[in-house]
């Protein structure tokens, strides 16, 4: 770094957890990788906290008093993309999928290797911080009349795709349906990127994981189910097709 550079500012995470003794080691934990960690015991409070400050992820048990994570979760979303990041003390199926219903990115289960959570909240904030490549330019058009085939890349800005009313901003990271602004968590977004770079080729759920969750191992394939549930709520039921036995596609 040359002299006089600015210094960015540490990852700041907010983590709502009840019990104390988890609540500390997760904090000395995180801050020892750099982390700046703002902490609070119950629901309502995590909330205040979220509304006053700026935080680059949260961190929120499931089981919470007052509010708990769902609920917190949920609230967060209403005028929030920010990452989010569940912790079940069990793993159970409901848990895990109200968590993710709720608009968290991915969740982890208590007890929780340090490295395993820092890998998990690293990958996260890759999703919210990522830059695309540059799209490709268009093709030249070959002689004679072609049939048109989706999506579309507009020649006035190769970045931007079609897909019917569905219109992806490669560059500026901005989805619209029906020229209305879509609002999409990070990794709906980087999910929605790798279904467009793909259009009509069906993609596994571990190719899923791999590709947007930055899953090194094979993962829990609801994070992907889930996931791909919400982002057809906001980008046509229609628009993704899931193929049985194999995974899903982005139809041209």
């Amino acid at each position: 770094m040359t002299e006089g550079a600015a210094v960015p500012p540490p990852v700041a995470v907010l983590l709502v957890e009840d019990d104390e003794v988890i609540r500390r080691s997760v904090t000395m934990a995180l801050e020892r990788y750099g982390y700046r960690v703002t902490s609070a015991a119950d629901g309502l409070t995590g909330l205040e906290l979220f509304r006053e400050g700026r935080h680059d992820l949260l961190l929120l048990d499931v089981m919470l008093p007052g509010l708990d994570g769902i609920g917190l979760c949920r609230r967060v979303r209403e005028t929030s993309m920010d990452p989010v990041l569940m912790m079940s003390a069990r793993g159970d199926a409901l848990d895990v999928v109200s968590g993710l219903e709720a608009g968290a990115d991915d969740y982890v289960v208590k007890p929780v290797d340090t490295a395993v959570l820092v890998a998990r909240i690293r990958s996260l904030l890759r999703r919210a911080t990522f830059t695309p490549a540059p799209a490709p330019a268009p093709a030249p058009a070959p002689a004679g009349p072609v049939a048109r085939t989706e999506p579309t890349v507009l020649p006035e800005d190769p970045g931007r795709l079609v897909f019917g009313d569905l219109e992806i901003d490669t560059a500026g990271l901005e989805v619209s349906r029906a020229g209305a602004p879509v609002a999409l968590a990070p990794t709906e977004l980087r999910l929605l990127l790798e279904f467009a770079a793909n259009p009509g080729v069906v993609l596994d759920r571990n190719t899923l994981l791999r590709n947007v969750w930055d899953y090194g191992w094979d993962g829990d394939s609801r994070v992907v189910d889930l996931c791909v549930q919400r982002l057809r709520k906001k980008v046509g039921a229609e628009r993704i097709e899931t193929v049985r036995g194999f995974g899903y596609k982005l139809r041209r």
